[in-house]
């Protein structure tokens, strides 16, 4: 299990509400698409970070975490396990406080690198799961 129970619940209640959900498009059949409207509608502020850069659910966008302009609390990643460590580090540089990679998303090494830098990270997990279980 990466990322306890603490964790999220540090992440989703402690930690800042501006969440840059990495590969948030405006694809309304993508999972990302759902999971920013709840994050959205738990209070979360959304970044959405795409390369097209497009608006969703009315916050602007932008291509990387390096263009956005303000401090991001959560790194909320939708990209395959494959690109998701460059993101983390990404995430690392940009000096956000935690790094969430969705169900399905996993690289170890990445979870380490991340841990060490001294952010919280939760991997294979779903924030849209788990926010309305804290809020029970």
């Amino acid at each position: 299990m990466y990322g306890d129970d603490a964790t999220i619940r540090r992440i989703l209640d402690e930690l800042g509400d501006t969440w840059a959900v990495v590969g948030l498009s405006t694809n309304q059949n993508r999972i990302a698409h759902r999971v920013a409207q709840v994050l959205q509608r738990y209070g979360k502020r959304i970044v959405p970070v795409h390369p097209k850069a497009e608006t969703v659910h009315g916050e602007q966008g932008y291509a990387s975490l390096a263009d956005i302009p303000f401090d991001v609390d959560v790194v909320d990643v939708f990209v395959n396990s494959e690109l998701a460590g460059v993101v983390a580090d990404e995430a690392v540089a940009k000096g956000a406080r935690a790094v969430w990679f969705q169900l399905g998303v996993v690289d170890e090494a990445a979870y380490e690198r991340t841990r060490a830098a001294g952010l919280d990270m939760v991997m294979d997990r779903c924030p849209a799961i788990e926010i309305p279980l804290l809020r029970k």
